[in-house]
């Protein structure tokens, strides 16, 4: 007990041998298999739903009201003691344009163009890329890789950006919002079981760990009937 009096509630003791991040997904229902019929609104609507909801916290009014504009390109390092409250940077959802759901609110789910968003796991005092923002991509895991043929990443050129780190806590980083990254499948063959694996790039980064498919990498599949 008098140890653990010595812990600090807010910041890890030891932070030299942070694990690199995982990932995940969002839509996230009923398991890695993203399936539903352009057709057919009832098999696509919950996906649509579990998007506005998640994305709530990102709308833009939100994230201007609670979180400032910051410097992109460079990390946010924040002095101060560790139970100081820290600000943190604007993630706008307008940022991911087309699978903002703002002007398409299906997010593509009604064209057969389904957006998916990957966000990266929170690691305290992380600074993912070594100075460089870290990026993503996307192939076919295994099988035809013609199957998928067009990928869009928003923002941008699909990266992290750097502004949005270090993360300092739950306890002090209150309204921090992790960055991410949509990826709008704009072109996937239709009424077949496609097999993605999407991933991290950068210095630092582990996405090839055959026993860990989260680490630096997620692997999901498409089926996308007409």
């Amino acid at each position: 007990y008098v140890m653990l009096l010595t812990l600090s509630p807010y910041t890890p003791r030891f932070r030299d041998r942070v694990s690199p991040p995982g990932v995940m997904i969002r839509p996230y229902l009923n398991g890695f298999t993203i399936a539903f019929s352009v057709s057919q609104p009832n098999t696509w609507q919950s996906y649509m739903d579990s998007m506005h909801h998640f994305l709530a916290a990102y709308d833009d009014k939100v994230q201007e009201e609670k979180n400032i504009e910051c410097v992109p390109g460079q990390y946010f390092i924040q002095g101060g003691s560790d139970s100081e409250e820290k600000k943190a940077c604007q993630f706008k959802r307008s940022l991911l344009q087309n699978c903002s759901g703002i002007e398409d609110p299906t997010f593509g789910y009604s064209k057969g163009q389904p957006c998916i968003l990957l966000k990266m796991n929170r690691i305290i005092g992380y600074r993912p890329g070594a100075g460089v923002p870290v990026s993503v991509d996307c192939k076919v895991q295994k099988g035809n890789e013609s199957y998928l043929r067009s990928v869009d990443f928003y923002p941008g050129n699909g990266t992290f950006d750097l502004m949005y780190y270090p993360y300092y806590g739950k306890f002090t980083h209150v309204n921090y919002t992790s960055p991410l990254v949509a990826m709008h499948f704009t072109d996937v063959q239709k009424n077949y079981l496609v097999p993605i694996q999407c991933c991290l790039n950068g210095k630092g980064i582990i996405n090839n760990l055959n026993s860990d498919r989260f680490l630096g990498r997620i692997i999901f599949t498409l089926n996308i009937g007409k």
